[in-house]
């Protein structure tokens, strides 16, 4: 029998979503992504010990770049066990300042090619503000490549798709927390409202000929894995990737790219603004995230101070 991540596997491009190379060597997925929150999780790992004291010694007292430091070498080590991409995010507390933005997804791609790291096998993560969607629409133009993340709204994918980003990663797992706090009921199946706001987006992608890559992330289950199934990309977890592997019930694509869907929207600043207005639910979800990679950072980075 096959399992059901082998079957994932035949139309819909598997991504890890760790620090964890034991995890990601075993479960072998195509690209892997990190965030302030995964790598404060490896920067506990005693296999990340000697990474974490170079990156101090490198940076000179400088907090920001030894994190950056970190980022990029935790990168490259994954990227040694995998074929495709790695995801580094910038700081979450640079989430509103386009130009600040724009230097430090610079100096990333900078730590990565000084480690003989093509910028052909990164994405580099910006929450998604609009100031991070017009960072992102300068980089693609510059040749950096980018995954726009903390994405919970249609508006923020209208605007990433219009700016002409690589890739997006709708949080499907705290799109179906916040309903399920709101609503005082579970969701299962394709009454998710994760699995909706996903499917609505992929096939507004594929309708209006969007290249944006659709990834879907932050799961809780493996059904809502299921119900995607057939999306572009999706980034897993390796506790739900090992489920998937365990499981050898039959897998259907649900996501097919010949759907219908609304038509192409391109939306002004004003526009998006309102839309996330209207929205509480991606309005909460992304101030939230922002904070709590935000604060995770500054553990990183309090983690780092006196080491070297």
């Amino acid at each position: 029998m096959t399992s059901k991540l082998d079957q994932l596997k035949q139309f819909t491009t598997v991504v890890a979503d760790t620090g964890d190379l034991d995890a990601i060597a075993r479960l072998k997925p195509v690209d892997a992504t990190t965030n302030p929150s995964l790598l404060l999780k490896a920067a506990a790992m005693p296999g990340y010990s000697e990474l974490l004291k170079n990156a101090v010694t490198a940076s000179k007292g400088d907090l920001g770049m030894a994190c950056d430091h970190f980022g990029v070498a935790v990168g490259g080590e994954i990227l040694k066990v995998i074929p495709g991409r790695i995801s580094t995010e910038v700081d979450a507390r640079l989430s509103f300042d386009t130009q600040a933005t724009l230097r430090r997804a610079e100096r990333l791609i900078g730590l990565y090619e000084e480690a003989g790291i093509g910028r052909e096998r990164v994405l580099i993560k910006i929450a998604s503000t609009w100031e991070g969607i017009r960072a992102a629409e300068q980089l693609e133009k510059a040749g950096i490549q980018c995954n726009l993340t903390l994405l919970f709204g249609f508006a923020q994918a209208q605007a990433c798709a219009d700016a002409g980003v690589f890739l997006i990663s709708p949080f499907v797992g705290r799109i179906y927390d916040w309903y399920k706090k709101a609503e005082g009921r579970d969701f299962v199946g394709a009454e998710d409202p994760g699995v909706q706001s996903v499917t609505r987006i992929y096939n507004y992608y594929k309708a209006n000929a969007y290249q944006t890559v659709v990834m879907g992330a932050s799961f809780r289950n493996i059904g809502q894995i299921e119900q995607l199934a057939g999306c572009d990309r999706l980034t897993i977890s390796p506790e739900l990737l090992q489920q998937l592997a365990d499981d050898q019930q039959p897998l259907a694509r649900l996501l097919t790219p010949d759907q219908p869907a609304e038509a192409k929207q391109s939306l002004g600043e004003s526009q998006f603004r309102w839309g996330m207005n209207e929205d509480a639910m991606a309005t909460e979800k992304l101030a939230e995230g922002i904070r709590q990679f935000a604060r995770d950072q500054e553990k990183l980075e309090k983690l780092l101070t006196g080491r070297g």
